[in-house]
């Protein structure tokens, strides 16, 4: 039987810094067998991934899945193939709608099992300039400072 809970297989902390996330959406994805067997064994790549709306269909592109390494031949993958994302239609059609008004990008934030199924938490976000990220950089800088300080006001070193 299946395990039930959520297991992260990896995040794109990346992500969070280059773009100010707006929503977050938990899709499904579309995988053969051995994408699944290398992803329970934590390999997989989210680095410069990014999805798009193609047809009425969003695709997740970017993201790479080495080849298990017991599958050959007719079970083997291309660790590099556009990945469909199950949504339904009138999700997709928000999406869509919503990318090209505000020119926005969508980019996975997250890749988990949940209830034995592989899932893809999609951020919608707007890119950062480089003065945004300074400006993100000094302000959780400034929040780990108050929050240290906090602490050690709570433990009466204060």
């Amino acid at each position: 039987m299946a395990e039930l809970g959520t297991k992260p297989i990896a995040s794109n902390r990346r992500a969070r810094f280059d773009y100010a996330i707006l929503d977050t959406i938990e899709t499904g994805i579309v995988l053969v067998g051995s994408e699944v067997k290398s992803l329970r064994l934590g390999h997989v790549q989210l680095a410069d991934a990014y999805a798009r709306v193609l047809d009425g269909a969003v695709w997740l592109d970017g993201v790479h899945i080495p080849p298990y390494p017991f599958a050959h031949g007719i079970g083997a993958h291309d660790p590099d193939r556009s990945r469909k994302l199950l949504l339904h239609s009138r999700e997709i059609e928000r999406l869509a709608s919503e990318v090209a008004r505000e020119r926005l990008s969508m980019v996975p934030l997250s890749l988990y099992f949940k209830d034995g199924r592989v899932k893809v938490e999609l951020g919608i976000g707007r890119g950062r300039r480089r003065a945004d990220k300074r400006s993100a950089l000094a302000e959780r800088d400034s929040q780990r400072e108050i929050d240290r300080a906090l602490g050690r006001q709570a433990k009466g070193r204060g």
